[in-house]
């Protein structure tokens, strides 16, 4: 019986085993790969952060490697730098893949490219010059290798520093991970900018893949040196998990952008405006202080020239004036005048992508024009206005002799009862029209009814 029972157990243990191993697989994770997409996204503090994060999520939680999906139209050089380190130092196989077609990795974006352990590129996409600009330029540095048949640029001493140091970093990154250092420095130097097919011929980047699934294909197998050793990627299967940015990352995101920084700005200056101008504490004022400062915040991470502002200020104050003295126009022409240049010139870059957009700026300075000129036409239509209230705003009413007025008594006129003196005897109940009003004493005369007679 004892052998029988043990032969039943071994059976069904032996048929259940298959089973009981199918389900702790089952009960395994999948491999999985983390991706984070910059759509169109400027190299900034948040995004240097945002970037940091994901990285460090990815060593922690076991992902076969970190994707980033980069379409860039460039960014800051310090925020550039802190993205390249935490990249080169990253103890889980970072990917930079420039996509969708279409996209572009410009300026800070091919600093991020070549960093890259693999960096791939999606068909019609491109990677556009690497020029370095410092903060507080009004002009891009010029190259310092000349070009044929050109004389040897000038630069200031601080500029030829910056791109020196620009280059020399940009050949590091090439060098270590074994890319085309030549045209590393010649992306810097002389602003040289390719596509895809060309960037794998030069070396720029390893392969053309056409979605995240060929990237993953393409991905397994290969080796990729990390700060404790050499690990070969195994991506195929895995499941794609993408790292989206919280909250607080979001909306920065899209307040350090020049176009939202500078509407901030104005909506911000203007609440502050009108809560002084009405002398109470609402709405517009906490609005404008929330607004003010968001866009102090954009000032402190984008490059401000200062002496823009204050032109923006002293054009605001010259529009606002005008409100207050009749200039017939000279006051709000010249703050106009003061707002576009200051809008045009508040952020010192030459990169399109960190400077405020011409469209917005003149549809902003526009719309502000228009409100201050439709008050000030307001203003003057009033005052040729006859008066409405008081005493010139009772001249010419017209009423009822409540007692005759021979010459004083009293006469009735919206509802209320006047003394009154007439120019000539009135008698009770008659018509009446006001010409003059002294204290609570009015003057008036009788109106005069003329008749027609007929044969």
């Amino acid at each position: 019986m004892r052998l029988a029972f043990t032969l039943l157990v071994s059976i069904l243990a032996s048929l259940m085993s298959p089973r009981a191993a199918a389900a702790a697989a089952d009960a395994q994770p999948l491999p999985h790969a983390n991706l984070i997409v910059l759509d169109n996204q400027i190299m900034t503090p948040v995004t240097s952060g945002f970037i940091g994060d994901a990285i460090r999520r990815s060593e922690t939680d076991g992902a076969a490697c970190l994707i980033i999906m980069l379409d860039t139209p460039g960014g800051l050089l310090e925020s550039t730098r802190e993205i390249v380190k935490a990249i080169m130092n990253a103890r889980v196989p970072v990917v930079v893949f420039v996509a969708p077609p279409g996209a572009r990795a410009a300026s800070a974006g091919v600093f991020i490219t070549l960093s890259a352990h693999v960096a791939a590129m999606a068909p019609s996409t491109h990677i556009v010059a690497a020029h370095p600009v410092t903060m507080g330029e009004g002009e891009g540095i010029k190259p310092l290798v000349p070009q044929e048949n050109q004389p040897p640029p000038t630069t200031d001493t601080m500029s030829r520093k910056v791109m020196n140091d620009t280059v020399a970093w940009i050949e590091g990154i090439a060098r270590a991970r074994g890319r085309n250092v030549d045209w590393a420095k010649r992306a810097v130097t002389e602003s040289v900018s390719i596509g895809e097919d060309e960037a794998v011929k030069l070396r720029v980047v390893d392969f053309i893949a056409a979605n995240t699934d060929d990237l993953l294909a393409k991905l397994n197998g290969r080796e990729v040196a990390l700060p404790d050793g050499t690990r070969r990627l195994a991506t195929q299967g895995v499941r794609l998990d993408t790292i989206a940015m919280n909250w607080v990352q979001r909306v920065l995101a899209v307040v350090v952008h020049p176009n939202v920084a500078y509407i901030l700005m104005m909506l911000g200056i203007l609440g502050l405006i009108f809560e002084f101008t009405t002398s109470t504490f609402g709405f517009s004022g906490v609005f404008g202080l929330i607004c003010l400062l968001l866009a102090f915040y954009a000032f402190h991470v984008l490059p401000v020239n200062y002496a823009a502002l204050a032109l923006i200020l002293l054009g605001l104050g010259l529009i606002i004036a005008e409100v207050k003295i009749v200039s017939h126009g000279l006051l709000a022409i010249g703050g106009t005048i003061s707002l576009v240049l200051g809008s045009m010139l508040l952020f010192e870059s030459p990169a399109p992508s960190l400077r405020v957009s011409l469209p917005l700026i003149l549809m902003t300075v526009g719309t502000m024009a228009a409100i201050v000129l439709l008050l000030v036409w307001r203003a003057v239509r009033a005052q040729a206005w006859p008066a409405a209230t008081g005493a010139a705003g009772m001249i010419g009413e017209t009423g009822k002799a409540a007692t005759a007025l021979s010459p004083d008594g009293q006469v009735f006129v919206h509802g209320e009862i006047w003394n009154a003196t007439a120019t000539e005897p009135i008698e009770q109940g008659s018509a009446v029209r006001i010409v003059q009003v002294d204290g609570l004493h009015v003057t008036v005369e009788p109106i005069k009814v003329e008749t027609r007679g007929g044969a």
